[in-house]
Formats: structure tokens, sequence, C-alpha cells
């Protein structure tokens, strides 16, 4: 896994990008799909001092698990990791994201859906 932060400090991706520039419909293999970006998981941490290393354990988790190595293999482009400030108890929230066909995404939900929300972040 690598943890990469290119782009901005409170995000990255979960391996090597692909390079695919996104837009809301795309032709693949000579077909349209929709392409549903939304978090596929999240996960909260505490107050702690490097926030980026102690999210990497429940990331790579995740990454091993069933719906992770489908996930990694499915989604248009490389997985992206976003962290978000938790006001409340000074933790940080960290969702993993996705985008999907629409195919994919109908396979997501029915098989995975219920133990994330599925609420689409940017």
């Amino acid at each position: 896994m690598a943890i990469t932060s290119k782009r901005h400090t409170d995000e990255g991706f979960l391996d090597d990008p692909k390079g695919t520039k996104l837009h809301e419909v795309m032709v693949i293999d000579g077909c349209a799909h929709k392409i549903h970006k939304f978090a596929v998981h999240r996960f909260v941490l505490g107050d702690v001092d490097d926030p980026d290393l102690y999210a990497a354990q429940p990331m790579w988790e995740w990454q091993q698990s069933d719906m992770g190595k489908w996930v990694m293999e499915h989604s248009i482009e490389t997985p992206m990791w976003m962290r978000y400030l938790e006001p409340i108890s000074y933790g940080y929230n960290y969702a993993i994201i996705a985008w999907l066909k629409e195919q994919d995404y109908t396979f997501w939900c029915l098989k995975w859906g219920d133990k994330v929300e599925r609420r689409a972040s940017t």
C-alpha cells in the first residue's frame, strides 16, 4: 500500500494513481457508463499525533478484505482516502472514495451497501 498525498495533505491514493481522467459519464470498451463516486469505507480515529500513520492499519486491513480487494479491482481510478477533522472529539474521520461503473455500483450496494453510508463525498 502506497499512501500518497501529492495533491493535498488531507487526501491521497491507496496505490499509484492510474491517471484516468474522470467524468460523470465515460465510454469504456465502446459502451457509455455512468460513474458513481462514493465512500466505500469509513472509520474514525481519536486525537493522535500523526493521524495518517495510525490510519494506515485500518486502510490496509480494509484493502485486504473481500470488499477492499473487489473495490481495488473494479474502481475506474485508484481509490482515494480523505481525512476530515472531527471538531467535537478532536479526532479524525477517514473515508475511502472509489469510482465505479453503474453495474459495479449496483453489485457493491447489494453486497456491502448496508455496511457503509452510501452518500457521495467530494
